[in-house]
């Protein structure tokens, strides 16, 4: 997230580097885990930019417990940070780079395979995925994963490859905060110590809609996916502003009032989408070059899981 350009604030936080110039403001690095289902924030730290997401994430153990599984992009598949996790007693599923180096100790039916990583012994599924829209193949790539899920009649390659798109839910709720409650906009405190009460003023906002969100679908037959946060916004905001439910001596139901808004507004069931990720986009989708294609197209997605023998090149 961007903070004020003040000395102070660029002293603490810096800029993002670039062949450009760099940010044109100072930033701040927020690492969070989230619960896949309902979106709410585990845990959460924050600090200077200048630290990768290395360095703050073993602040972030003591929220995982057994019985839990850790879902994170491949920056986070270190020996080291793989470890650590383990040793909370939850499980993992991390994406690794396919040119990474995992040699075979075992052979499994379900066309993963086993691997050491220091003391622990790993399950790696890899998968080939496909996705076409309409009759037109518009993307292949290759994922690898390693988990600490032992049982591969439990939890076979194919159902891993499937859950680790879950991953994605962190994704939506940087989006959340960034761009929904914050509307793009950059934090307005011009000192460390405001962006720190900013910040955590940002969060616990975010975590009461979430919880509110939670609260309403929970006794509700539909996916807390189907529940708009920017409708669960406006409702808090409109209760704000309204100054309802405040007078001392009432009972205050913000949630309720959140959560049937809520629940009148749901969205539609989630479609198949596919984003290829991309190193450089164009500077205006205005001026592209020849016919621009608005057709929607129905998204199908196709997974090959792939053996040891087959996953490398």
């Amino acid at each position: 997230m961007f903070v004020p350009d003040s000395p102070a604030n660029l002293g603490c936080y810096g800029r993002q580097s670039g062949t450009h110039g760099g940010s044109g403001y100072p930033m701040l690095r927020l690492v969070a885990v989230v619960a896949c289902g309902t979106r709410t924030i585990l845990g959460a730290v924050f600090g200077p930019y200048r630290a990768g997401e290395l360095s703050y994430a073993p602040r972030l153990l003591g929220c995982l417990r057994p019985g839990m599984l850790l879902l994170a992009d491949r920056n986070f598949a270190v020996a080291g940070l793989v470890n650590q996790i383990a040793s909370t007693g939850a499980d993992l599923l991390i994406r690794c780079k396919n040119g990474r180096r995992l040699p075979p100790t075992g052979h499994l039916p379900d066309g993963s395979w086993l691997t050491r990583c220091g003391p622990l012994t790993l399950r790696v599924p890899g998968a080939e995925i496909t996705a076409t829209l309409g009759s037109r193949t518009c993307h292949t790539g290759r994922y690898r994963l390693v988990t600490t899920l032992p049982g591969h009649r439990r939890h076979p390659a194919i159902e891993l490859v499937k859950l680790y798109h879950q991953r994605w839910e962190i994704e939506t709720a940087y989006l959340e905060l960034k761009s929904t409650i914050l509307g793009g906009r950059v934090l307005r405190a011009r000192t460390p110590a405001g962006i720190d009460q900013e910040t955590h003023a940002l969060l616990v906002t975010y975590q009461a809609l979430r919880l509110a969100i939670a609260d309403a679908t929970a006794g509700h037959p539909t996916s807390p996916d189907r529940a708009s946060f920017t409708v669960a916004l406006h409702a808090a905001r409109d209760q704000l502003i309204h100054a309802a439910g405040v007078t001392a001596g009432t009972t205050i139901d913000l949630t309720g009032h959140i959560g049937r808004a809520v629940l009148a507004r749901l969205l539609p069931p989630r479609p198949t989408r596919i984003c290829p990720r991309v190193v450089k986009r164009a500077i205006s989708k205005h001026r592209a070059k020849g016919t621009i294609d608005r057709t929607n197209y129905q998204a199908a997605i196709t997974i090959n899981i792939l053996t040891k023998l087959t996953a490398d090149p």
